[in-house]
Order: C-alpha cells, then sequence, then structure tokens
C-alpha cells in the first residue's frame, strides 16, 4: 500500500494513491488557502472511513441496508510529544437493531484495520532524500556534504 505526497505550493500538497488525488492543505489562519482538509483531519477521516466501511459490510451482508451509514470521529490535540489522542468513533445505522445485531456490529467495527493499526504503535521508518547540491561544487566534495546532511538528519 502505498500514496504519493507532493507539494503544490506553500502548505497544499496534493495525494495521490492509485487512481485517486485530493488535496492536503491548512486553515487559512496557518498559512493555506484551506483548499482541502489537513493531515490529522484525514487521519481522522481514514478511521471515521475504515469504521464506516465494516459497518455498512456488516449491514449488507445480512440484508439488513445497503446504504445510510454515518460515522462521526473526533479526537484531543495532546502535547509533549504534539499528537491526537482520546479517539471517539460514533456509528449510526440506518436501521434499527437487535441486541444481538447491535454486538455483532460492534464486532466487525472492531476489525477497522485503521483503528487496529492506531491501537499496535507501528514501527515508521523516515528516509531523507536529497537533490545533489549546486553543480558549482565538484563531485567528490557535493557527495560528501550529501552524506554529511543524511547522517545528521
Amino acid at each position: 500500500m502505498e500514496v504519493q505526497v507532493n507539494q503544490i505550493e506553500g502548505v497544499k500538497f496534493s495525494v495521490r494513491a492509485r487512481a485517486h488525488s485530493i488535496i492536503c492543505d491548512q486553515p487559512q489562519d496557518n498559512g493555506g488557502s484551506d483548499a482541502g482538509m489537513t493531515p490529522p483531519e484525514l487521519l481522522l477521516a481514514s478511521l471515521g472511513t475504515c469504521a464506516a466501511f465494516y459497518a455498512a459490510e456488516y449491514l449488507r451482508t445480512r440484508n439488513l441496508a445497503n446504504s445510510g451509514v454515518a460515522v462521526s470521529v473526533d479526537a484531543e490535540k495532546l502535547k509533549a510529544p504534539a499528537r491526537l489522542g482520546n479517539f471517539r468513533i460514533r456509528v449510526s445505522s440506518p436501521v434499527s437493531l437487535t441486541p444481538e445485531q447491535r454486538d455483532g456490529l460492534m464486532r466487525s467495527i472492531e476489525h477497522c484495520l485503521v483503528k487496529n493499526t492506531l491501537l499496535n504503535t507501528p514501527q515508521i521508518e523516515i528516509a531523507l532524500e536529497s537533490s545533489s547540491p549546486a553543480t558549482s561544487r565538484s563531485d567528490e566534495a557535493g557527495s560528501q556534504l550529501s552524506k554529511q546532511h543524511l547522517s545528521t538528519s
């Protein structure tokens, strides 16, 4: 699974996955043009659509409903380090459910890949790739600068 992110301008980015693309941006009061959701909002959207998918599939496969699932996700901004926490997912079923169906729907939503990823700390590796230094430097000096930059980051 992979997405590609490219800077359009300032704090506006294009995000591509397969044949799809979206814009990620910041609100105007944070230097953006508010042309898209912020990264934390995209995280909440990912969690919410994952929960919605599992809820919709549960209802569809049991011939209970083919549309109408609604999900709301919120989280708190926490500090030290800056992050999101205390996530709350609220799922609204378009149909009335028996206690057994409610339990089944909850079990289905618990299988959400994004939720399980957040609950089980994933390994995250950051690799820095930089353009070669200005052409006015010799190739050897430029190569050394790149190596130093990468090793100290």
